[in-house]
């Protein structure tokens, strides 16, 4: 009999699904209604229109699809070959059909979607795009769905903001079972420790350009995902915890044999998965309360992206589920952190994997009554069998119980004996607004920093004070207008290195934004995300210079210490870019989603939530 689940796991499991009922409700009746026909959908196409939809086939996919007996099996893929953690996808549709034409059904590469790398992208115009794209690839998703030919959906993608929009985009179709498929890591290069250092140091302009793009390319050197536990090896993570990988298929390297035994399996396993096969599991029940909740705490006991208190709420929405920043933050309470990976240590993803990976950390966090066993998977009948790792042998693919102690607990550590009590990700709050802090990579004695501020309104001018000698003090760099409706959300990693060597030097740092750092603030106290943002109205716009501000991540404050009268008094200064300046770099085209966006704690979506 599985472990009850933890009270306060419990209790906000219990409170999500109330607070969500109507809506949820909602949601399971249409995909419900989607899903009445006793035949597949294409059974209700036009002749005309059925034979537009199998005309390229072959003779024998061309039989099954005339018929009413077999699944026809979508492929929504990510694939660019400029992308190295999508360049491995480009063989992937060929296997996939391969597995499901030996499973007795067909399938039909539907659509594309758009994949941009926030690593290309950083301190670049593009990058405005970057949070944009998450609902630019959930509605390509469903357009490749729209078709009405499928039984069920293959989708093929890893980093940033691709998993999230294939998520929402095939949620939409919530009556279809859906796997995703991964690409694995590239393996380990560079050392972390030593990638960082040669930042800082050109940072102080102590190396210049060819040793820093040389660190560089010895850390980003190869095929797969890049090995850092930011937001793209976070979304690998929650879609294992999640339910939507095959046990123990997050992390196996590209050009493997047993990562295509892998591939070959997830096509299998979704014929099963239709109403046609043996265990008929939509994705629209696989996500429900207990997921999204088992997501939240499997990203809290590893540190991960906080990229993912926008996407998990996103996601969430999409499943007619409203999960808050006070769940993440209560559910941090009573998580411990389990895992030290970059940035949060040296470590990476590939050390993780080898000290016990997914099946280690799933099989501590349900024994410690912190995950919810009894949901569905594309894996099996519970979360229990996610304990388990996949191996190939002389009888092909089969799993075995994972480690029962980890091989590494400098990397991943059991509950009894974790690397901090507490998540990895707290929310604070006051009269500047909310906001969420990264605490697993910052050191106890930083995390409360109070100092006057140095206002900006963009990170480019943050880095000229830097460079100008200015901002060596202690110092609150407020950088604002960086939020949804302001630009895009921009990621601000550019800031990272400026404002760790300041705490280097000894000065208490810290740094309040209404823009995404997706975790990579590292080692400096980071209030990001500020809702709501100075474009709405938020309080950073009424920021002075010299205002001291007060941040404390343990306590839960986000402070500036002005009388609450003066500083309601002040009139705004700053501002969004206007439409002339925001162009250029596609930025116009998206002009619609900057007024439709709304605010970083509602996910920051475009669609109507």
């Amino acid at each position: 009999m599985p472990p009850l689940p933890q009270p306060v796991v419990a209790r906000v499991t219990e409170r999500i699904a109330e607070r969500s009922a109507r809506r949820r409700s909602a949601y399971l009746a249409r995909i419900a209604d989607a899903a009445a026909a006793e035949r597949p959908a294409r059974g209700a196409l036009g002749c005309a229109n059925l034979a537009h939809g199998f005309a390229a086939c072959g003779p024998t996919d061309k039989i099954r699809l005339r018929g009413a007996v077999s699944p026809n099996i979508a492929v929504v893929s990510a694939y660019n070959d400029m992308l190295s953690a999508h360049q491995p996808l480009r063989d992937y549709p060929a296997v996939l059909k391969r597995a499901v034409d030996e499973a007795g059904g067909t399938a039909q590469f539907a659509g594309g979607v758009p994949a941009m790398c926030d690593g290309i992208t950083q301190g670049r115009a593009g990058m405005e795009l970057s949070l944009f794209s998450r609902d630019v690839v959930a509605m390509a998703t469903a357009v490749a769905l729209a078709h009405d030919m499928f039984d069920g959906a293959l989708l093929l993608g890893v980093c940033d903001k691709i998993v999230p929009g294939l998520v929402i985009g095939a949620l939409a179709f919530g009556h279809l079972p859906t796997l995703l498929v991964p690409a694995g890591p590239m393996h380990s290069g560079l050392p972390n420790a030593r990638k960082a250092k040669v930042r800082k140091l050109y940072a102080q302009g102590e190396v210049g350009r060819d040793e820093l793009l040389e660190a560089e390319a010895a850390s980003y050197h190869s095929p797969g995902t890049c090995t850092f536990y930011g937001t793209a090896n976070s979304n690998q993570m929650l879609m294992e915890v999640m339910g939507l990988h095959l046990p123990g298929a997050s992390f196996v390297p590209p050009g493997t044999d047993l990562r295509e035994a892998l591939t070959a399996e997830a096509g299998r396993r979704v014929t099963e998965l239709t109403a046609l096969g043996a265990s008929h599991t939509p994705i629209g029940e696989v996500l429900d309360e207990r997921a999204f909740v088992n997501g939240v705490v499997a990203l809290l006991a590893t540190g991960g992206s906080t990229n993912h208190t926008l996407h998990l709420v996103a996601m969430a929405a999409a499943a007619g589920i409203e999960l808050t920043w006070d769940d993440f933050d209560e559910l941090s309470a009573v998580t411990p952190l389990l895992t030290r990976l970059y940035p949060n240590g040296t470590a990476d993803v590939n050390h993780f994997h080898a000290a016990g990976g997914t099946a280690f950390l799933i099989g501590e966090l349900l024994d410690a009554g912190l995950l919810h066993e009894d949901v569905r998977t594309v894996g099996g009948k519970s979360l229990a069998d996610y304990r388990t790792v996949p191996e190939l042998g002389p009888d092909g693919l089969t799993w075995r119980p994972g480690l029962g102690e980890s091989a590494d607990p400098t990397v991943l550590r059991p509950v009894a004996d974790p690397f901090d009590a507490h998540g990895g990700l707290h929310t604070v709050r006051g009269n500047l607004g909310r906001a969420v802090v990264k605490v697993s990579a910052v050191d106890t004695e930083h995390r409360v920093v109070e100092a006057p501020a140095r206002v900006f309104d963009s990170q480019e001018a943050l880095q000229a004070a830097f460079d100008a000698g200015e901002l060596d003090a202690d110092v609150v760099a407020v950088v604002r207008y960086q939020g949804p409706r302001a630009n895009g959300m921009p990621e601000l990693h550019k800031l990272t290195p400026p404002l760790a060597v300041l705490q280097d030097r000894g000065h208490r740092v810290a740094l309040v934004t209404d823009g995404r750092m997706s975790g990579a603030s590292g080692a400096i106290p980071a209030a990001i995300h500020v809702s709501p943002e100075a474009a709405a109205g938020g309080a950073l716009a009424r920021v002075r210079d010299g205002d001291v501000i007060r941040l404390d991540a343990d306590r839960g404050v986000l402070d500036v210490l002005v009388p609450d009268e003066e500083f309601a008094a002040r009139e705004p200064t700053g501002a969004a870019p206007d439409a002339d300046e925001w162009a250029g770099t596609g930025r116009e085209l998206f002009a619609a989603f900057r007024r439709a966006v709304g605010p970083a704690e509602r996910g920051a979506a475009v669609f109507a939530s």
